[in-house]
């Protein structure tokens, strides 16, 4: 008798979540809602729990039994913790999903999955990410962040001048953010990644505790020729900054934020260090210092 070979899923949708519970609830409601009560695709959700304190595996084990959930039992790291599932998933597509999206009647993802099967040398594709104003989340477009970009950026020459392009690489505004185009990075809060891709390229870099893993990825992605590509037919919200400090103390609030100031030297670090003279790193360095000293 001829053994039934077992489908793969199409697509696994990772959910990382630190104490989250009520943005974690409107995040998984709403995907469900808006999206896997309408696609026929083969879709699995799992929810990797950071060594939460609060009630968010008792919450999702309740009201949402059809998602696997990973419990870690300890604060591992944004990058760890996603890389427990993406090492374990078989499906043909895999997404990150921060536990404060909220997906809306224009978060179907089978336009995102229809993109990535009629171009394979996408690896990468994101969706337009707002705000609940109705802005772009700019951490959705974003180009590569080299020193000349990263200077623009923090120094407000991209304010001054969107459109020109010498001013505004570091999130790529001199680019229509209606219209379906490549970019160099995008937001791990909303990215769907090729499994057969990341096979190849590998998983997040686990040196970035929390941000600029994202950034890490596409560039390696881009390395390996695949293409970092932005569709905006195709929208999420985002409730940035709720993930992971929902509830927090101060303290604990301004220690994740400090995260992004340190990830930039370990990102400079990486990709940057060798290409250009010492001083460029002290004076990084010395301005990081500067913007911790603020917070």
């Amino acid at each position: 008798m001829k053994k039934k070979v077992q489908k793969k899923n199409d697509l696994e949708i990772i959910v990382v979540n630190y104490n989250s519970q009520f943005w974690l609830k409107k995040t998984l409601q709403t995907l469900d809602e808006f999206y896997l009560q309408q696609t026929k695709k083969k879709v699995i959700v799992t929810v990797v729990d950071n060594g939460s304190e609060d009630d968010s595996l008792k919450m999702v084990k309740k009201e949402f039994p059809w998602a696997q959930v990973m419990a870690l039992g300890e604060n591992l790291g944004y990058s760890v913790a996603n890389n427990k599932a993406l090492e374990a998933s078989t499906a043909n597509y895999v997404m990150l999903v921060n536990s404060d999206v909220e997906f809306t009647g224009e978060s179907n993802l089978d336009i995102l999955l229809r993109v990535m099967d009629k171009n394979k040398k996408i690896g990468v594709i994101t969706p337009r990410v707002e705000f609940t104003s109705g802005n772009i989340d700019p951490a959705c477009h974003r180009g590569e962040p080299t020193p000349w970009a990263s200077f623009t950026y923090f120094f407000k020459l991209a304010k001054l001048f969107p459109k020109h392009k010498l001013f505004s690489e570091y999130n790529q505004s001199y680019k229509d953010f209606f219209e379906a185009h490549e970019i160099e990075a995008c937001s791990g809060a909303a990215m769907l990644v090729r499994k057969s891709a990341m096979d190849s390229v590998g998983v997040l870099d686990e040196r970035f505790f929390m941000y600029a893993e994202d950034l890490d990825w596409c560039k390696r992605f881009r390395e390996a020729g695949y293409h970092i590509y932005y569709y905006p037919k195709v929208v999420v919200i985002h409730h940035k900054y709720k993930s992971g400090i929902k509830n927090a103390s101060q303290k604990i609030a301004r220690k994740t934020r400090m995260h992004f100031y340190d990830t930039m030297l370990q990102y400079y670090d990486k990709h940057y260090q060798e290409k250009y003279p010492a001083f460029v790193r002290t004076l990084l360095r010395y301005f990081l210092i500067i913007k911790k000293g603020a917070l």
